[in-house]
């Protein structure tokens, strides 16, 4: 599967995340498109913003236009589909969270050549962005803000765009190791023990 086609599925991925949340949240259809544009766009808005790029450069009609068909689709499916899509919400996530990443540094690259900082944080802020936006409008805790995860694989996508992979083929393999790691570290509940994370009676 080329790197072309994981990006479009990472990108229908984030906008369906972000319409059902809309829907377990009650919205109406309204909802349902500004989650899922919020989530589909917000990190890369941001990104723009970080490396000096024109926001209206994000305006690609094919993605435009993907993203709308998909929340069209989930708008006239039934409810019951919500439980199917949480079955397998976190392995389509993880697909959007490293292709958004990768996006994001490669982004970065193209501005600020070989600067590593600025391309962790424009790979972190495309990767996670548009979901935390997307879990602040719908009265959520941040997913990304609890879980160190996130923020640890948006900084090996930068690192490895940084190193130079670049190729379809290298691509793709950063997001099958990104989804691999995520999904383990969802399973057995991986976290980083730090002091501050200790409770009072821990101390």
């Amino acid at each position: 599967m080329s790197w072309v086609v994981l990006h479009f599925i990472g990108i229908i991925s984030y906008a369906a995340s972000g319409a059902f949340v809309a829907l377990e949240a009650e919205y109406s259809f309204i909802g349902v498109y500004a989650l899922g544009l919020t989530t589909a766009f917000g990190g890369a808005l941001v990104r723009n913003l970080i490396i000096g790029v024109p926001v209206s450069e994000l305006w690609d009609h094919t993605i435009i236009l993907t993203v709308l068909v998909t929340l069209t689709f989930i708008v006239l499916l039934p409810l019951k589909w919500i439980n199917h899509w949480k079955r397998w919400s976190l392995f389509f996530d993880s697909i959007g969270l490293a292709s958004f990443a990768l996006q994001g540094a490669m982004s970065a690259k193209e501005v600020f050549s070989d600067d590593l900082g600025v391309m962790i944080l424009a790979s972190m802020f495309t990767g996670v962005g548009g979901g935390m936006i997307r879990d602040i409008i719908a009265a959520r805790k941040p997913l990304a803000l609890k879980e160190e995860i996130h923020a640890i694989l948006t900084i090996l996508c930068a690192f490895c765009i940084w190193l130079g992979w670049s190729t379809p083929i290298q691509l793709t393999l950063i997001i099958l190791v990104v989804i691999a790691l995520r999904m383990s570290a969802i399973r057995y509940q991986w976290r980083l023990h730090l002091p501050c994370h200790l409770k009072k009676g821990d101390q």
